[in-house]
């Protein structure tokens, strides 16, 4: 698979909708997280990412604008001892919760499909990182309709063990802009991680289209020790 370049693939695509990224610096020092939201309407658009914990959570930027709460405020990012998940939608809780209960990631995915947002249909998409004892890790799933057939659910996971420097993984909800918006497909996108998080945050943000692009976290993880640093982007702040 070819490594590909975040500012290409972002500033080729006026509506990947939300995409995350997790991989590992190019010294091999860090894990790496983006997440970022994009919205085409006024409901959508009116969000930012606010720190929550360890983690970080939506709230609406104009509350007296708010018209559908149920698909746009959530927690994305939650941290659980030695793993941190990161998703598109509420699906963030029910890992959290049952992975904190004995499940695994898989298993917790299987209890919940794509979002009911006809006839989009949206996909819900998701990552774990695992970091312990100086060992990385990560896992990344996709869980979409049957080429749009809403009776049937499609969830792929994909595992990835001793992540190599300077490298990581995109996926995101959908293809490009259209009505109805086209999900995702294929494998998640090989693409290039930065050691500075200043650099790759700057690089994802400025690449993110103008118009559509309303907030985004990054998170760098020391793998020796498990701190880490963040930031995050609000176009409407």
């Amino acid at each position: 698979m070819k490594k590909l370049l975040l500012e290409n693939e972002l500033s080729s695509n006026e509506y990947p909708g939300r995409g995350i990224v997790v991989g590992r610096t190019l010294d091999g020092t860090h894990a790496v997280i983006a997440y970022f939201i994009m919205g085409r309407s006024e409901n959508s658009r009116n969000r930012v990412f606010i720190e929550d914990g360890e983690g970080i959570r939506t709230q609406a930027y104009d509350p007296s604008k708010l018209s559908d709460p149920s698909l746009i405020i959530y927690a994305p990012v939650r941290v659980l001892k030695n793993n941190t998940i990161v998703t598109n939608g509420d699906q963030t809780d029910t890992i959290y919760k049952l992975m904190n209960s004995g499940s695994t990631f898989e298993q917790a995915l299987c209890t919940r499909e794509f979002e009911p947002d006809a006839p989009n249909y949206t996909p819900r998409i998701s990552a774990v990182l695992n970091i312990q004892n100086g060992i990385f890790r990560y896992t990344m799933s996709i869980l979409k309709s049957n080429n749009g057939n809403p009776n049937a659910c499609n969830r792929y996971t994909f595992d990835y063990e001793n992540p190599v420097n300077g490298e990581g993984h995109f996926i995101h909800t959908y293809m490009h802009d259209g009505n109805p918006l086209p999900s995702f497909t294929g494998e998640p996108k090989l693409v290039a991680i930065e050691n500075d998080m200043d650099k790759f945050g700057d690089i994802i943000w400025n690449s993110l289209n103008s118009d559509n692009k309303v907030s985004l976290f990054v998170r760098y993880i020391n793998i020796a020790d498990g701190t880490y640093s963040s930031k995050i982007y609000n176009k409407n702040l």
